[in-house]
C-alpha cells in the first residue's frame, strides 16, 4: 500500500506536481489531496493502486520494510548502455 510520504517522495523525484500525478494516475485531485495527506483520510483502494501504478509505469519502486518505507526511481534502460 502506498503512504502519503512515498506518494510526496516520489513526486518529488519525477518532479511532478499533484496536477500532474492526478492527471497521469486518473484520480480527482481532491483524491490524491486525501492520499497524501497526514490526516489519516480514508482513501479509496482503487485511488491507491492507480497512483501506485502511475508511479511505477514512470519507474518509481515503492520500498517497504520492517525497519521503514521509502521510494527508488530507476534509472532509464536505455542510458545503461551509455
Amino acid at each position: 500500500m502506498i503512504t502519503a510520504r512515498q506518494s510526496r517522495a516520489a513526486r518529488a523525484l519525477l518532479g511532478w506536481t499533484q496536477e500532474t500525478l492526478a492527471d497521469k494516475a486518473r484520480v480527482a485531485l481532491t483524491a490524491l489531496k486525501r492520499l497524501e495527506s497526514e490526516s489519516g483520510l480514508e482513501v479509496f483502494e482503487s485511488t491507491r493502486d492507480q497512483v501506485r501504478r502511475a508511479f511505477e509505469s514512470a519507474g518509481i519502486v515503492l520500498l517497504s520494510t520492517d525497519k521503514g518505507e521509502g521510494v527508488l526511481l530507476l534509472h532509464d534502460r536505455s542510458d545503461s548502455s551509455r
